[in-house]
């Protein structure tokens, strides 16, 4: 096998793996009936970005890019792909081998910077969501959703350790 595409595969799976449960949790927030952020919007904020436009004062009114549910979809794996890559940047490659939760989960945590301190300013929500309505429910929502992320992290690692070589 390739050494760069064996190198990528277990970023790309764990990235992928972690995010994928970050949406199982997502699901099961929508199902009990607790907001959570559409894609399309996420997708929609970085349409603009890309046109050069990076704060809005409410991206729900801000005007529908062309795809931006499938942009946000993939900006949402590509990011945690992104994350997955830090970790074992951070871990060195042996954590991939045998994984351990205390540096997944921490990772996950710290990574809900991203949406409270960049994010959600960028799309008119206000730092740690202080334009909203409900700024320290939805900060602990986001809290909660990527620690799940981490939790996700470990698991997918725990998942492509376990299979045979």
């Amino acid at each position: 096998m390739n050494p760069l595409l064996h190198d990528l595969l277990p970023i790309f799976a764990i990235g992928a793996g972690a995010t994928l449960v970050m949406d199982a949790w997502l699901l099961l927030l929508r199902r009990l009936g607790i907001a959570t952020l559409s894609f399309a919007l996420v997708g929609r904020w970085v349409g603009h970005l890309l046109r050069g436009r990076v704060r809005h004062a409410a991206i729900a009114r801000t005007a529908p890019v062309r795809g931006e549910l499938a942009l946000g979809w993939l900006v949402h794996y590509a990011t945690g792909i992104f994350f997955a890559a830090l970790l074992l940047v951070l871990t060195g490659p042996g954590w991939a081998a045998r994984p351990s939760l205390l540096p997944a989960l921490a990772l996950g945590l710290v990574t809900v910077a991203v949406p409270l301190l960049l994010i959600q300013p960028a799309m008119g929500a206000g730092i740690v969501s202080r334009h909203t309505p409900t700024p320290l429910k939805n900060c602990l929502k986001s809290l909660a959703t990527h620690g799940v992320f981490g939790l996700g992290l470990y698991l997918s690692a725990s998942l492509l350790a376990a299979l045979p070589a």
